[in-house]
């Protein structure tokens, strides 16, 4: 991971005042909470029309001010500095493209737009505005990725062959309303693009650009036009596989990371709490923040200088917050780099739509 640079980054300058596009369950359980808890970043406007969402976001930041639409944000660029596009997936391109080219720093939450080509398009002209584009990647700051991360980088576990992982729900029935399930793949609905852009994203942060990709799309549920089940198979150039699954339609969950290695294996259950504890209300900065219970730690059997080690793996704590300390930090100082560079996200785009034509013609596709 790159070297996130966070720390008083703002101590002598005024905070950066923050748009937010969106008040789902992206805007309102993430990025506003995050935003606001950020040292450096002032959470200066939401944008939402839906009456109950108004309701809301009045009750959960009072000093915020509440826009109707995004092209008031757009038309008044002197009163903001970044603006977070965390509206449904088809309208990431044209909300961003808006933004930047009123001179607006942007962050977009994942996925950063429906086609590789609308992601290549907003990179280069961040570029020719001189303007932040970053794409929220949180869970690049999940605890058990970041156990992952540390294992690999201090070879516990010699060569690594294999990497699983995987996304499992339990959801027979679509929830009313939910256009990431009902969605079409236009609109950038279905799992490969809302869980699958956090899977090849994670893989990619982990091992880098994978040669080719094959993968397997089925729609389960009658009530949804898209995909709801998938699975995904990336090779990379070490000869490391990762296999990669989504899926709305498992009742028994497997394990959430898989890694095989040529002295030992490591396999680690549940999902980072972080989430949950966010729904909850909690904030960053308490001490359990981001950490697990030792219950929930994976487990890895490996080899140390000829001694068998079979054991508990402390889970690293997680860190959401970490990627808007990040931004704070690029903003007070514009010769800093994102964390999460949108050049990756362009990546994962054109592996997602290599990841469709494989379905599609049920070949391995070639990056």
């Amino acid at each position: 991971m790159n070297e996130l640079p966070h720390k008083d980054v703002n101590e002598k300058t005024a905070a950066a005042r923050v748009a937010l596009i969106g008040y789902g369950i992206g805007g309102a359980v993430f990025h506003a909470p995050l935003v606001s808890s950020v040292a450096g970043l002032k959470l200066a406007a939401i944008v939402t029309r839906s009456e109950e969402k108004v309701t809301q976001a009045r009750r959960d930041f009072p000093h915020a001010e509440i826009v109707g639409t995004a092209e008031e944000i757009f038309a008044h660029p002197e009163k903001y500095d970044l603006v977070v596009v965390c509206s449904p997936n088809r309208y990431h391109y044209a909300q961003a493209k808006a933004a930047l080219e009123a001179g607006l720093n942007v962050v977009i939450d994942k996925p950063m737009a429906t086609s590789a080509a609308d992601c290549l398009a907003l990179v280069e002209l961040a570029k020719k505005q001189n303007k932040l584009l970053s794409v929220f990647q949180n869970r690049r700051f999940d605890g058990d990725l970041l156990t992952v991360k540390k294992i690999l980088d201090e070879k516990l576990l010699g060569d690594v062959v294999r990497f699983e992982s995987r996304f499992d729900r339990y959801r027979p029935q679509p929830r009313a309303g939910a256009w990431r399930e009902r969605g079409s793949k236009e609109d950038g609905g279905g799992l490969l693009f809302d869980l699958g852009s956090h899977l090849i994203d994670q893989a990619c942060f982990l091992f880098g650009q994978p040669l080719d990709v094959y993968c397997e799309l089925n729609t389960r549920r009658a009530e949804v036009e898209t995909d709801d089940d998938c699975f995904i198979a990336l090779n990379f150039p070490s000869g490391l596989r990762a296999h990669l699954w989504a899926s709305v339609m498992v009742r028994m969950n497997g394990p959430r990371f898989k890694l095989y290695g040529r002295k030992g294996s490591y396999e680690k259950f549940g999902l980072d709490p972080q989430e949950d504890a966010l729904r909850a209300g909690h904030r960053p900065w308490t001490s359990s923040w981001g950490r697990e219970e030792r219950e929930q730690w994976g487990k890895m059997v490996t080899d140390v200088e000829g001694l068998a080690v079979h054991g508990k793996v402390e889970t690293v704590p997680g860190c959401y917050e970490r990627f808007y300390e990040n931004i704070a930090a690029c903003l007070s100082d514009p010769s800093l780099v994102p964390c999460v560079n949108p050049e990756e996200s362009w990546r994962t785009a054109k592996i997602i739509e290599a990841a469709y034509r494989s379905a599609t013609d049920k070949v391995v596709v070639s990056l």
